[in-house]
């Protein structure tokens, strides 16, 4: 006699049934293999005004090769074109696209029901097998915690999936901020290599004219050696720039994803000039504390973790909750008459909380928040640092190189000249001369390490505002190249 399942258990059964559901216009965005690139393009197109791709397939990837191939060919790129060169070619920064992929499913999965369980068994059979008599059991398990925490589960993956596309964003701004810094460094290396090759050009000329004058007897010999070592130095300066210089421009290319025949390319002998003036910023902590991508990021982490803790303080009692659902047929001979009867079943399976309350997993979540919460705090903290740290650096920087530049070179350039004056009126040696001219050598080499310090500034406050910076680079005139002493400048 089959008995009919209560009407209690049919809807729940039924909800069960329509949970595991998911919508299909959400399935289909989510299954998309760009699923979430918008929400990373879109920003960092605002950011940086450059366009970003997300390379899926070969045909993507042939495309975007010649992109770049046109971009960078046997020219001379300037910053801007190196860091879309990088934003498009960058395998590193495909890959953290790539991880789109990975929330996306994950949310798509927290939208899926677990699928259910189905056992059979046989019980009591006789010498005839299942024509004799015996038991047929069919039971389906459904895992009804998981319906219950499913709206919840959902939520905590789209959180992590928002996370992961700030987070896409942020190594989008790192490889800009980071390629600019490269297309800097490169381009310093080689004005740096230029001016110590002008240098040596008067370092040849000292050397010529000691060896003439030692000749005739009026220079002795360690007057001499004194010109010839200035030179050799200077010889050795030189190569250690170029080394420098093909060195930096070997990380560029890197920064830039290029290899075999797209290396072939150029960058500018020499930096931009200074800009007139830079910016006000009075208001740069607030402007930072409102775009930093990582204090979003931690921001949603903090939220993640707070709804895992009103998570774990719902189930704390009930971990694991199933619904079983099945039917039983028996049939045995009864007097030499076979009679079956199924019946159907329905039993609910759950854990009691008798050792196990679930306060220690409670701690964990409320822990867990509180490190959370305090490591935004920090966060903060420091976010506001780096913004007041980064536009000091740019204003000095800037006020720096504009000094070197409208004093100090005037100067140099001025007692150059008047010594070039004195020394066709035969006032002066020489070697008066050259130490003049390695004097303002020298001021060159300051003054164009300070516009480096300063267009490194300019890249670190992009990041200082947005992020993506990383280690961000100190800026600091002194550290720059300059020629040989001038021990041996004149006699």
């Amino acid at each position: 006699m089959m008995r009919q399942m209560s009407k209690p258990g049919l809807a729940l059964l039924a909800s069960v049934a329509l949970a595991a559901c998911a919508p299909p216009d959400q399935v289909a965005r989510l299954s998309d293999p760009k699923a979430g690139f918008a929400e990373v393009r879109n920003p960092a197109r605002t950011i940086l005004g450059k366009d970003t791709v997300m390379l899926t397939s070969a045909a993507d990837i042939e495309a975007n090769a010649k992109r770049v191939h046109a971009l960078v060919h046997g020219k001379t790129i300037d910053a801007d074109t190196a860091v879309q060169v990088a934003l498009l070619n960058n395998r590193g920064l495909q890959s953290a696209y790539a991880r789109l992929g990975v929330s996306s499913a994950d949310v798509w999965q927290s939208i899926m029901q677990p699928n259910p369980v189905a056992s059979l068994g046989v019980f009591q059979i006789g010498a005839d097998g299942l024509n004799g008599y015996g038991t047929l059991e069919g039971m389906i398990a459904f895992n009804l915690f998981a319906a219950f925490t499913q709206q919840d589960r959902t939520r905590q993956a789209e959180l992590r999936f928002s996370q992961s596309q700030l987070q896409a964003v942020e190594e989008t701004l790192r490889v800009a901020v980071d390629t600019r810094r490269a297309w800097v460094e490169a381009v310093s290396a080689f004005e740096t290599a230029g001016l110590i090759r002008q240098a040596q050009e008067t370092a040849d000329a000292g050397s010529e004219l000691a060896a003439r004058l030692g000749d005739t007897g009026y220079l002795n010999k360690a007057e001499q050696a004194r010109e010839h070592a200035f030179h050799a130095e200077l010889s050795g300066q030189l190569a250690k720039a170029r080394l420098d210089a093909q060195l930096t421009k070997e990380a560029l290319t890197r920064q830039l994803g290029l290899w075999g025949g797209e290396v072939d390319y150029y960058v500018p002998n020499a930096l931009p000039r200074l800009p007139a003036r830079v910016a006000d910023r009075s208001d740069i902590e607030a402007q930072a504390l409102g775009n930093r991508v990582d204090l979003l990021i931690a921001r949603l982490e903090l939220q993640d973790l707070a709804q895992a803790r009103g998570m774990t303080n719902a189930t704390r009692f009930v971990s694991d909750l199933e619904l079983i659902v099945g039917a039983e047929a028996e049939r045995e001979n009864d007097g030499g008459s076979l009679q079956s009867e199924t019946t159907p079943q329905l039993e609910l399976e759950f854990a009691i909380p008798i050792f196990d309350s679930g306060k220690a997993r409670l701690k964990k979540a409320e822990a867990a928040y509180m490190i959370a919460a305090h490591d935004l705090a920090q966060r903060a903290v420091n976010v506001r640092s780096e913004a007041r740290s980064a536009q000091a650096a740019l204003v000095g920087s800037h006020r720096i190189a504009r000094h070197y530049r409208d004093a100090v070179l005037p100067l140099r350039k001025t007692v150059e000249e008047e010594a070039l004056l004195s020394y066709n009126g035969m006032i002066t040696s020489t070697f008066e001369l050259l130490a003049d001219t390695r004097a303002r050598t020298n001021a060159n080499l300051t003054e164009a390490q300070a516009r480096r310090d300063f267009w490194l500034a300019d890249a670190n406050l992009l990041a200082a505002i947005h992020g993506g910076g990383g280690g961000m680079q100190s800026s600091g005139v002194g550290g720059g190249a300059e020629i040989a002493g001038d021990a041996g400048a004149g006699h």
